[in-house]
């Protein structure tokens, strides 16, 4: 798993999670789909954890809780939490999707070590600005975006030195 998220709450109370699983309820019956515990297990674990959460590591998570959850039931669960706002997809370094939550989280945006994979999150009212200002000139109602810097972090970097014998 990559780094820990910044997160402006520590962590998610039983109300948080009540008020994004009516976010989704809401969604699927949209949609014309049923609200299951197992999507109910698979929201709640996802929304506990601090990571970028690829498929494969949620679903990792979420046998631990029960292991009659399937791998194709997390993936689509996934895709209906980032239709629904709840999730977002993020690609790092290493072409695998990643997913970290969106509830009740203010923008943020990425810095990416493409060395390690390491990531930090970073928060700069100057791009958020940006994206309204963008919105304004082309008459568009922004609702998000996504931002990401690429680079060698500090460790890899002093590595990189070391092995050169500098």
């Amino acid at each position: 798993m990559l780094q820990k998220r910044i997160d402006d709450q520590p962590s998610i109370s039983r109300e948080m999670v009540r008020e994004a699983q009516a976010i989704l309820h809401r969604h699927m019956k949209s949609v014309g789909l049923k609200q299951t515990a197992q999507r109910d297990s698979i929201l709640q674990a996802f929304l506990e954890t601090r990571e970028h959460l690829s498929v494969k590591e949620l679903h990792s998570l979420v046998q631990k809780q029960d292991q009659r959850i399937g791998f194709t039931t997390v993936y689509r669960t996934l895709k209906l939490l980032a239709e629904c706002g709840l999730a977002s997809e993020v690609a790092f370094h290493d072409g695998i999707a990643r997913y970290e939550h969106q509830y009740n989280r203010r923008s943020h945006h990425h810095m990416v070590c493409t060395e390690c994979g390491s990531s930090v999150e970073f928060f700069s009212p100057e791009v958020d600005h940006l994206e309204q200002e963008i919105g304004r000139r082309y008459q568009y109602e922004t609702t998000r975006h996504t931002f990401q810097i690429y680079g060698t972090c500090e460790d890899c970097r002093k590595k990189d030195r070391i092995g050169r014998g500098n």
